[in-house]
């Protein structure tokens, strides 16, 4: 079959044959590849930045996808760590880490969705006590998965959010999907009272925009949620004895580990249905599979979604 295959981690994926898929397990199957997006958290795994990365050459990269299976099902499936991904023809998924979707859905909205917006989903779902009627602080709000942050915690009840970035263009947008005020990182002490920070950026931003808002906080006793979820301006963040001893900050990550796959599993359905429902402000672009090795390095503010 034709696939987008890998074969270091300093090259880009190239299109080419890979031997055909084969169900081994008890619950998996092959199934049709429809659409898969290019995350971030894709790129990661196929540098080698990513901690889950497995280093096993030759791998089709792709983390996740929306198929049909044999029986004509469709299906938005989240992939396991293997050689096979999703930038193929065809794929093999489990059945229990994929949920069935209604026919009429569009795969590639749905594709380009399911990931960034699971992130801060799963934050606010399983990584805190999240209570209607909060205040929620996004780091990182202009990118795809911040952007669709912004409307996933108004959806869970937010009071207020507030979304900060750093491009100005793209922090003006932001309002129209939600955002009760847009700030840069210069002034992020106007959101000092927030209850939950969703952290896409991570590295010295953060470790910077941490006593500012600490220091301002009206009552620094009043526990303030921050949820590490990506890694945008680097792996590493210098934070301050300071921010955790002056104030009451706890600090958590989501993602691949500290949320088990049952948990990331059970998500996808109320997810899948509020991006079929268009709750969601979806970018998305489609692009042949044949092009991944032109798409790959492509810097845009839409999701690239390969179409085999």
């Amino acid at each position: 079959m034709r696939a987008a295959v890998l074969t270091a981690y300093d090259a880009p994926p190239v299109y080419g044959e890979f031997p055909e898929p084969v169900a081994r397990g008890e619950h998996e199957i092959v199934v049709d590849v429809l659409a898969a997006g290019l995350h971030h958290l894709t790129r990661a795994k196929a540098n080698g930045t990513h901690y889950s990365a497995g280093g096993v050459f030759p791998l089709v990269p792709g983390v996740d996808a929306v198929v049909r299976d044999a029986s004509g099902l469709l299906r938005y499936a989240a992939l396991e760590d293997s050689v096979l991904g999703t930038f193929a023809e065809r794929t093999v998924i489990d059945t229990r880490r994929s949920v069935v979707l209604p026919d009429a859905v569009d795969p590639v909205r749905i594709a380009a969705a399911m990931n960034p917006g699971m992130s801060s989903w799963v934050a606010l779902r399983r990584r805190v006590t999240f209570r209607e009627g909060q205040r929620v602080l996004i780091l990182g709000a202009t990118g795809s998965a911040g952007r669709m942050a912004i409307q996933i915690a108004k959806q869970f009840g937010a009071a207020q959010v507030f979304a900060v970035g750093r491009d100005a263009g793209r922090l003006a947008e932001l309002p129209g999907l939600g955002a009760d005020q847009a700030l840069t990182f210069g002034e992020i002490a106007a959101a000092a009272d927030v209850d939950v920070v969703l952290d896409f950026v991570w590295g010295a931003p953060a470790a910077d925009a941490m006593l500012p808002m600490l220091t301002a906080r009206a009552d620094r006793s009043a526990p303030l949620n921050w949820v590490q979820i990506g890694s945008m301006a680097g792996e590493s963040a210098p934070i301050p004895s300071t921010a955790l001893r002056a104030a009451r900050l706890n600090i958590v990550g989501s993602g691949i580990g500290s949320v088990s796959p049952r948990d990331f599993i059970a998500e996808l359905p109320e997810l899948a249905e509020a991006v079929t429902e268009g709750g969601i402000d979806v970018r998305a672009r489609a692009v042949p599979l044949a092009g991944i090795a032109q798409a790959w390095p492509e810097k845009t503010g839409e999701r690239l979604v390969f179409v085999p």
